[in-house]
């Protein structure tokens, strides 16, 4: 099961460090030189950190072993340094990741619940994630399954997700899904879908998950270190994505 896991923390850098590390309230920030990886936080102090150590001048690839506690705080630290790595706009490209040089892109452009709102037509769709305004977006075009921890009127449980993910065309899993855990079963269970996609800001654009079965990294690059800094700390409060660009990173 941490095969993911492994694999995305052996492709880290052995010789960058952590320069600046925040964990705010919605997201975590890493950064290490010019590079920047940002996490959304999921909250669970349940079981000890890995980590009590100060982790500024830690390896980013020791920070980034803080994706496999089940203290849920620390593993979205450890997201966030995996894509200081994977997704910096140098690394980025060079994977083949395509974004603009301009500052910021309209949103729309590469959110995948409009990029894909005529390929779900007719079919069975879950999402892992209640993402705002799915309900206009595709609801209307396709059978869709929301699954969450924490359903809101009409979610399904996690615990659905045995049942409902194996019948599934698309499947789009959250980037929390990596955080807690659920992803190497989430996929396991998805293998009859046509295609799996994991969204969010916090996903990692590793081109090792195509490996895995996932067919679409849709997720975000910082372009503004110091923007994106403030937002986590909470000293700016604005949309992560005013930051950036969010990016969306398809299996060749």
């Amino acid at each position: 099961m941490w095969e993911i896991y492994d694999t995305l923390i052996d492709g880290i850098d052995e010789n960058k460090i952590v320069d600046e590390l925040i964990c705010g309230r919605h997201y975590a920030y890493v950064r290490s030189g010019d590079w920047v990886g940002i996490s959304g936080v999921r909250y669970g102090d349940t079981r000890p950190s890995i980590f009590s150590k100060n982790l500024i001048g830690a390896p980013l690839k020791e920070v980034a072993t803080c994706i496999k506690s089940w203290n849920f705080l620390e593993s979205s630290i450890g997201l966030a340094a995996i894509n200081a790595n994977y997704n910096n706009l140098d690394t980025a490209r060079k994977n083949g990741v395509s974004f603009s040089d301009t500052k910021r892109v309209e949103d729309r452009i590469f959110d995948p619940f409009i990029m894909y709102q005529n390929m779900v037509k007719g079919k069975n769709v879950a999402v892992y994630g209640h993402f705002t305004k799915l309900e206009s977006l595709i609801e209307p075009v396709c059978n869709l399954s929301i699954i969450e921890w924490e359903p809101e009127d009409d979610d399904f449980p996690v615990t659905a997700s045995e049942y409902i993910l194996p019948q599934c065309d698309y499947v789009f899993l959250s980037n929390s899904s990596v955080i807690d855990k659920t992803l190497p079963r989430f996929i396991e269970i998805s293998k009859n879908a046509k295609q799996i996609t994991i969204v969010g800001p916090g996903t990692p654009l590793a081109p090792c998950l195509f490996d895995f079965g996932i067919g679409d990294l849709s997720g975000f690059v910082v372009k503004d270190n110091e923007k994106a800094s403030r937002i986590a700390a909470r000293s700016e409060n604005v949309r992560i994505y005013t930051a950036g660009q969010k990016v969306s990173f398809k299996k060749p």
